[in-house]
């Protein structure tokens, strides 16, 4: 794992269950960490992504939060994490979520 880490502010809107995305909600009170696809549908350019969730929060198919994510930069994604503006949250090859960009916390090195 790398040492080089991001902090940003976030869109996630997660798709509903009919869309393809969870069949069941997020409980808060921890982070979830899915795979965070920077490069679109056919990319491969994945990073790690831990979105906290506040105590309490239930996130349903279907709902749009904002939260913070810590992303974990690898030297091969980070010019596209300076770039970026929306990308795809996925558990495994599924669509799960899309990110949109709100602000940079802590900036990319």
């Amino acid at each position: 794992m790398t040492d080089e880490k991001v902090r940003v502010r976030a869109r996630i809107r997660f798709l509903s269950t009919e869309e393809g995305g969870r069949t069941a909600p997020l409980h808060g009170g921890g982070s979830y960490r899915p795979n965070h696809n920077l490069s679109g549908p056919s990319g491969q350019d994945f990073c790690i992504g831990l979105i906290d969730l506040p105590e309490g929060v239930l996130v349903a198919p279907g709902d749009t939060i904002e939260a913070q994510i810590t992303f974990f930069i690898y030297p091969k994604v980070k010019p596209l994490f300076k770039r970026l503006g929306q990308w795809r949250i996925q558990e495994g090859a599924r669509l799960v979520a899309v990110g949109t960009l709100l602000e940079v916390l802590d900036p990319v090195g």
